[in-house]
């Protein structure tokens, strides 16, 4: 049987396999660390691939560029060997939701989603730290230190020369927050899928960098907007030029699709009332638009007479033609859709009906009148926590239920992710506008459990960690979602759930024996390749992770023969953990035909008894259930 590595993928590995399909002359070997062949590129053959002239050396060219982008990037390859535990005790609903909230660090997060939510993501939303010139608590382990920095920067040269008399002193904050981000958008662009979105809140500071940092991520050629946020009335008066908006960056996963992945929104209070009814027309509101055209691409059909109501004729105006042939004309007044002003009169206009509406451009300048402000946002909190100040900078959902509905369809199912979750205003909007427009999207939540201040309302009011306000905020969200939408249609259907995941090493025990070390005692000791402290729900977790499965499937537990066993998704997986397994309890369980199965390596016993078994239940499957899929861990 093949055995589960329970690990996540290797992005070097499979960038190289890639490489190869292509340009197979550039890939070679050489030794590894450990004195063993392995793939590798050779970058001066590949270098030469791209080019059509003669490349001698380094060339310069556009790029951004920092102290230590290679070390970001060799960080996003690798691979963990880290799992989620579910925690049912801090979950609301775990067995029936389909929210998903992930404490821990988002780059570990990330990667360990990668196989079961590759390109299935619609819609992601971070509002990552703002690099304010504070510390912030992303710091990985590949940001250098000042006096790598300075080496490398040439503010030192190799003697310790200074080379620059008045260096930044703020550019190593620069590369540090560079550092932080680059591996975490190069690992969420991998989910989202082909229509997929990305918006980023960001301010001023390092909004040149980051926009340059997702040209060179998502492709230029990706980029939307920078949507300018209108997040409070008034500037700081302390301020020179106080800055009383946001920014906004918005990037498609494949632009040649932005129809498919930003629609319209919901027409403004504004816009709304611009529709009137003067004729009373059973069909409702109205706005008339024009109905002359551009006389480039006019055809003959569409410069004819127009008899008006007041008996007047008329053709069209002065270097114009109209914008429809006279048949679709003829057409529309019979059905009361031409207007000629209340004298019947004026120019012919063509009535566009409120109930007809598919809402508007989305703006790149949102106000806060129609998605919320700063203050706004801060009394969200307040109102919900019954206390001030849980929270120093959350964001409005109204904010992010604009980007739900100009990604989202109206009652849709979409996954949407946010790795910087901070104060769950994201899964709040979901929720929120599911209640709105009966749809069923999904929300994961990841966020690090940062220590709150000691001196901070946040921790007087009990709450030790960032990562525990955000679960309470979505507790208390979802009540007062479902309370204010009592006896509305739908509501039982309404999921406010999310089930919590924690990151943490692997399930499996990690034994590192050099060959002199190795003798049959020792291998007797370590039978058991399971941590003493993990349940069954663990290693199944850690199970569909590795199988690419999604977390939020349905899970039943049933016993067959005295033995525990899992239902993924009815039987999509079935899993058992549990010692002892025999024929008797897998031929009943290979009637279920399931698409995959998964158990213990040693829950066969040991030995040549072991495998025996082994070998007997392959040929259960083989018999009863052909396509199963059987692996151990």
């Amino acid at each position: 049987m093949e055995k589960l590595d329970l690990k996540t993928p290797n992005f070097t590995n499979e960038n190289i396999e890639k490489i190869a399909e292509l340009f197979p002359n550039c890939v070679t070997e050489k030794k590894s660390e450990s004195g063993e062949l392995e793939r590798s590129i050779d970058f001066d053959a590949l270098r030469q691939e791209l080019s059509d002239s003669i490349v001698e050396g380094p060339q310069e060219r556009y790029s951004l560029n920092w102290p230590g982008k290679r070390e970001a990037l060799v960080t996003a390859n690798t691979p963990i060997s880290k799992t989620l535990r579910p925690c049912r005790d801090e979950s609301v609903d775990f067995d029936s939701t389909k929210n998903i909230f992930i404490e821990g660090d988002n780059l570990d997060a990330l990667k360990l989603l990668q196989e079961s939510y590759l390109s299935k993501i619609k819609m992601i939303y971070i509002d990552p730290p703002y690099n304010t010139g504070n510390d912030f608590i992303y710091n990985d382990n590949f940001t250098v230190d000042k006096d790598e920095y300075d080496e490398a920067s040439g503010q030192r040269d190799e003697e310790g020369g200074r080379l620059v008399a008045n260096p930044d002193s703020n550019g190593r904050y620069h590369s540090d927050w560079l550092s932080m981000i680059y591996p975490r958008l190069k690992l969420a662009r991998n989910l989202l899928c082909d229509d997929g979105v990305i918006f980023i809140s960001i301010d001023d500071g390092e909004q040149a960098n980051l926009k340059r940092l997702c040209d060179e991520i998502f492709g230029g050629d990706n980029f939307l907007s920078s949507i300018a946020w209108k997040k409070r009335s008034s500037p700081d008066a302390r301020s020179t030029i106080g800055s009383i908006h946001d920014w906004i960056l918005c990037y498609l996963k494949n632009g040649e699709q932005p129809k498919k992945a930003i629609g319209k929104i919901p027409l403004s209070e504004q816009r709304q009332a611009a529709y009137t009814n003067p004729d009373s027309d059973s069909r409702g509101p109205w706005a008339s638009v024009d109905m002359t055209g551009m006389l480039g691409r006019a055809t003959k059909g569409q410069f004819f007479e127009v008899a008006l109501p007041s008996g007047r004729s008329i053709t069209p105006p002065k270097g114009r033609s109209w914008g429809l042939a006279e048949a679709t004309f003829d057409r529309l007044c019979a059905d009361n859709r031409i207007w000629f002003g209340s004298s019947g009169d004026n120019v012919p206009r063509i009535k566009k009906f409120l109930s007809e509406s598919e809402g508007q451009v989305v703006p790149s300048i949102w106000d806060m009148d129609e998605v919320g402000s700063n203050d706004e946002a801060s009394k969200e909190i307040s109102e919900l926590f019954g206390a001030p100040k849980i929270f120093d900078t959350p964001k409005p959902y109204r904010l992010i239920q604009r980007m739900l509905q100009t990604s989202t369809a109206k009652g849709g199912d979409e996954i949407i992710l946010d790795f910087f979750s901070g104060s769950g205003s994201t899964a709040h909007a979901v929720m929120q506008l599911n209640a709105e427009d009966g749809g069923t999207r999904q929300c994961i939540s990841v966020q690090l459990p940062e220590v709150t201040n000691d001196k901070s309302e946040a921790f007087k009011a009990g709450y030790k960690t960032i990562a525990e306000i955000s679960k309470e905020r979505i507790r208390r969200a979802g009540k007062k979602i479902k309370q204010d939408n009592a006896g509305k249609e739908g509501r039982e259907n309404l999921d406010t759930g999310f089930r919590v995941f924690k990151i943490d090493s692997s399930n499996m025990v990690d034994v590192h024996v050099s060959p002199d070390e190795a003798h049959p005692e020792l291998f007797d000791t370590h039978v058991e390749n399971i941590k003493k402290d993990r349940s069954s729900e663990d290693l199944l977790f850690q199970v569909l992770l590795d199988w690419g499965v999604d977390l939020s499937l349905p899970i039943i537990r049933e016993e067959i023969a005295g033995k525990e066993v899992f239902f993924v998704d009815d039987n999509a997986l079935v899993a058992c953990f549990d010692e002892g397994i025999n024929e008797e309890f897998v031929t009943e369980l290979a009637t279920r035909k399931p698409l995959r199965v998964v158990f213990r390596d040693d829950g066969f016993g040991s030995g040549k008894d072991g495998d025996s078994v082994k070998i007997n239940v392959e040929q259960v499957f083989k018999l009863k259930s052909p396509a199963t899929d059987i692996k151990v861990i």
